[in-house]
């Protein structure tokens, strides 16, 4: 068990019974559950985290919660692995691995920390300066090298084992933050009945409160505390979710947060996720997410052992933790005071207190006198001394006499920040705020209240009685009554005086701003002598606040340096734009389930399982799984299968599945004036009981579907689409009916998961359906006709629709049942048809019979041609206005030599045609400039025993029985190939009205 040197003998809110083993770097630690990384790792003596961005400069701790810049770790091994976390945030766990990042070959040894060597020509913007000449540089030298050099850690090669969740939530009251305005505020509204839920993004409820050593009602806060906790876990709608960030503000109410579920294992329970990305929809909202303290500007402010002052107490009043045992505090308020009280109670020696203020408070002279502690008013700390760990530090008085003191810990208070990032996440502004010398939130957005530290009310105090108060509001306005309000509590005296040191001059060594990213106050410097001065540019300049930390410690300060080199005050500079996430947020949690095969939901036609036992194969169109071919024993190849389906049902009959088809049910007494206006032809002459195909265009003129519609009824259509189209037509006619045309008297709904429905083709295919049809209704060839429709009975009652109508050329019907009678459906169907031999056929069977008939699908209908390009230009009616007709008529959409859709045949009818391929003159170079069209589908025909394809060429129509190339470079293919028709079979049609 490895010693922990600088874990204090008793205290903290560590379990010291449960000793936890960890390995950092390859070298074996322990710690105690209630660690976080961080803090086992200080106490076990480790001062070194980490390395800079750009110099590679040695970093350690400076914060002990999610504002941390410098401790950046991976986390895990292989599949697990984990970039760029915060091991001050990093909840310690049984044979945790991590390990340091951004450093070769070692921690302890950067090579390229000899960038710091280079370091006045590493300034701000030097690669918008550097990498301009010569140009040839670009790609063999300067990208390699700056790809090679950038990022910070390594992201796992391996596909991610773990499984992430997604959930909704729905609340009255949210309460962001679980400190001491926040638990009072989710009591506040908890006893009044409403629906609470409290967030915290820490393991542990409490906030500062497990930082301080602080008095409540005359106990200690942790009393109080416990029994805030408990009395909140008694009320049944009260929902307390620790380990839960919420990282964004969205409109209407909506919250982002993500739940580390699994993080605080190794690997996660069975069937639990390792994270969770909520969606929390809340009435009103109460920030209580506390502040975050501000270092200072001083030359060598990164030094492994420079730490912020809330920090030092964080670790030794919750961790049990020494950050350094002689230690000097560097403060500009009252806050650092009660950092010099903590380390010596804990047994640590106070070298100094330097207080940037000329007058101290007699008090706190006595509390130095006691310790024994020099002080230093009026003074600043100008330089801190080392390599890997701080050994002294440089203090100058305000006489200009320097001292040098030894320690091992710098402890550095200059104020705190109001964590107001979600107030900004719809535009809002911060505020400058003159008393505490802060931002504080501007405008609110809808329904969101801050309570204490958040607000830029720091005292404990304020912070309960703001939480009280704010809680018992957001209950009444969502309907409650408010519960009786208690006595706030008493607390002990703090005092909160502060004057502010934003950067300490006069030394030749680097004063950091950004310590992730590697900004000095002489970057903000250069950036206004440059120009660019708005904060916008400076961020941008400088990368003053883009890493992973989004400046949460750097910001205010790099604001107060250009406010000071432009020469105005902070409130005129403004602030950068704060946007969600708040805190980085893994992809995992965002997607959730949504990856691989669940990327989007599988759908499964009613007639899945039946083509399954036919043992097709299946291939995925939109969400959908249909049968692409089924093969039978003995046939070589899907090219083999296909020909038999595509020859026996051009022979005999065949069955194909097109329940995935979309099925959208329109009703209503202007249905047909509808339909008129968002397809290019004519519906109100439509008969009742027939069908008529359709095209519709979207705005700017281009053909957005096909698919047939009957009408079953006066007022009742039944408009079919594209499968991989469906759900945007249905969304296309809601947006027509809605926004275009409110007032037309009509409802639509999809009904595609409704009705199973299938197709049966070829010439005995009446005789299949005369044994499943009930007898009562006459499908004769006279009765009921190549593109008639209705409703009928199957199986001796059972409700069905037939629709003469085909895709194959062949004789052809659609059947469709109620989607439960499906699988029946299909059975029933092929029991009809085995006298005559049928067989089922799958998608490439249907797309073969439908390129012989030269029919357009996905291919054709792709978003870029037109109803003349698929020469359907006749179609269009010029007695109506519809969708998209103006917008057709553009000069370039109507020109004579636009290519449109021809058929193609190889002359040497032994080659094979590719879909992709370009078609160029004969004689003529494979260049861009001779490129002529493209083929879009190519299928082998069984009955023409050659390849044919269809495409668009330019002039197409009036080049039939010319030669040219189809050039294929991508796979090295040139084809001679003659324009023909795109009608390769049966053009007359007779087959179809048989």
């Amino acid at each position: 068990m490895s010693k922990q040197l600088y874990r204090v003998s008793s205290g903290g809110l560590i379990d010291r019974a449960r000793a936890l083993s960890f390995r950092f770097d390859g070298k074996s630690y322990d710690g105690f559950a209630g660690d976080t990384l961080a803090s086992a790792l200080l106490a076990n003596g480790v001062r070194l985290f980490g390395r800079s961005f750009k110099y590679h400069r040695p970093r350690g701790l400076l914060s002990a919660g999610p504002e941390e810049p410098n401790a950046l770790v991976e986390l895990r091994t292989g599949a697990r692995r984990e970039p760029n976390s915060r091991a001050t945030v990093v909840e310690l766990f049984q044979d945790l691995e991590a390990t340091s990042q951004n450093r070769w070959p070692s921690l302890g040894f950067d090579v390229l920390s000899l960038n710091g060597l280079a370091a006045p020509a590493l300034v701000a913007g030097f690669y918008y300066k550097t990498f301009m000449w010569p140009a040839t540089f670009w790609e063999k030298l300067y990208e390699p090298l700056i790809r090679r050099a950038a990022g910070l850690g390594r992201a796992a090669e391996l596909e991610d084992p773990d499984h992430y969740d997604k959930a909704f939530a729905f609340c009255d009251v949210l309460v962001i933050g679980a400190g001491p305005a926040g638990l009072s505020a989710a009591l506040a509204a908890g006893r009044s009945g409403a629906r609470v839920i409290i967030c915290d993004e820490d393991f542990r409820l409490g906030g500062r409160l497990l930082a301080e050593r602080r008095e409540i009602d005359g106990g200690g806060a942790g009393d109080w505390l416990a029994a805030i906790l408990a009395e909140l876990a008694s009320l049944s709608e009260v929902r307390i979710m620790p380990r839960t960030g919420v990282f964004g503000l969205y409109d209407h109410g909506i919250y982002g947060a993500v739940e580390r579920v699994n993080d605080h294992v190794a690997v996660p329970p069975a069937h639990q996720p390792r994270q969770r990305g909520w969606r929390i929809y809340a009435k009103r909202a109460i920030l209580a997410a506390g502040a975050l303290e501000r270092p200072i500007v001083f030359p060598g402010n990164d030094r492994p052992g420079v730490m912020l002052s809330g920090a030092v107490r964080a670790y030794v009043n919750r961790f049990g933790v020494l950050p350094g045992r002689e230690a000097v505090v560097f403060t500009a308020g009252d806050g650092g005071w009660a950092t010099v009280r903590d380390l010596t109670e804990a047994g640590a020696h106070v070298a100094a207190i330097v207080d940037a203020r000329s007058e101290i408070n007699p008090e706190f002279k006595t509390m130095a006198l006691r310790v024994g502690a020099r002080v230093f008013a009026g003074s600043v700390v100008e330089a801190t001394h080392g390599g890997h760990a701080l050994h002294s530090v440089t203090v100058r008085d305000a006489s200009g006499k320097r001292a040098r003191l030894a320690c091992d810990l710098l402890a550095v208070s200059n104020g705190w920040n109001p964590t107001l990032h979600l107030t900004s996440h719809q535009n809002g502004k911060p505020v400058w705020e003159e008393t505490i010398q802060a931002f504080v939130p501007g405008r609110l957005p809808p329904g969101l209240a801050v309570a204490g530290s958040a607000a830029g009310r720091f005292t404990l105090a304020e912070a309960l009685q703001d939480g009280a108060r704010l809680g018992r509001e957001a209950a009444v306005e969502v309907g409650f009554a408010a519960a009786a309000a208690d006595p706030v509590p008493a607390t002990d005296a703090e005092t909160d005086g502060l004057a502010p040191v934003w950067r300490v001059r006069g030394n030749r060594g680097k004063a950091f701003v950004d310590l992730q990213n590697d900004v000095t106050d002489k970057d903000v410097e250069l950036a206004a002598r440059e120009g660019f001065r708005s904060v916008e540019h400076l961020k941008r300049y400088t990368t003053l606040g883009m890493a992973t930390d989004q400046g949460k410690t750097s910001n205010l300060a790099g604001l107060a340096i250009m406010a000071e080199q432009v020469g105005k005050a902070i409130r005129e500079t403004g602030t950068t734009t704060f946007r969600p996430p708040y805190t980085p947020v893994a992809i995992g949690a965002l997607a959730g389930h949504h990856r691989g095969k669940e990327f989007r939901p599988v759908r499964l036609a009613p007639t899945h399982d039946w083509s399954r036992k036919q043992g097709a194969v299946f291939v995925e169109t939109g969400q959908w799984l249909r049968a692409q071919y089924y093969p039978k024993p003995g046939e070589q190849d899907w090219l083999a299968t296909i020909n038999r389906e595509v020859l026996t049902t051009r022979s005999g009959v065949g069955l194909c599945d097109v329940s995935t088809l979309g099925k959208i049910d329109i009703q209503g007494n202007d249905a047909a004036e509808f339909l008129e206006r968002v397809y290019i032809n004519g519906w109100k002459t439509l008969p009742i009981g027939k069908a008529r195909y359709g095209v519709m265009l979207r705005e700017d003129g281009f053909v957005m579907d096909d698919g047939t519609t009957s009408r079953l009824g006066e007022n009742h259509f039944l408009m079919t689409t594209t499968t991989i189209n469906a759900a945007k037509v249905m969304q296309h006619l809601e947006f027509c009916h809605q926004v275009l045309w409110p007032g037309l008297d009509l409802r639509m709904v999809s009904v595609s998961e409704q009705w199973a429905q299938a197709a049966v083709a070829g010439p005995r295919s009446r005789e299949v359906l005369r044994r499943v049809v009930d007898a009562k209704h006459d499908i004769s060839n006279e009765a009921f006709p190549y593109l008639a429709a209705g409703e009928i009975t199957v199986g001796g009652g059972i409700p069905a629709r037939l629709f003469r109508i085909s895709f194959s050329g062949e004789l052809a019907y659609e059947l469709a049942v109620p989607a439960d009678y499906g699988d029946a459906m299909m059975h029933a169907l092929m029991a009809a048809g085995e006298p005559y031999g049928i067989t089922p056929y799958g998608l490439d069977g249907l797309n073969v019979m439908r390129i012989e008939k030269g029919h357009a699908i996905g291919t054709e209908l792709n978003g870029q041609t037109t109803a003349r390009d698929l020469g359907l230009g006749k179609m269009m009616s010029s007695k109506k206005d519809f969708i998209g007709r103006l917008m057709a008529k553009r000069e370039a959409l109507v020109q004579a030599d636009r290519p449109s859709l021809v058929g193609f045949r190889p002359v040497d009818t032994n080659n094979r045609l590719w879909a992709g391929a370009h078609f160029i003159g004969i004689g003529r170079a494979a260049k861009t400039e001779n490129d002529e069209g493209y083929m879009t589908s190519v299928a082998y025909s069984p009955n023409l025993k050659h390849w044919i394809g269809l495409g668009f060429l330019k002039n197409g129509p009036t080049r039939i029985g010319e030669r040219i190339q189809a050039v294929d470079p991508v796979r090295n293919g040139e084809v001679e190939v003659e324009v023909c028709s795109p009608i390769f079979f049966d053009p007359e049609g007779t087959r179809l009205h048989g």
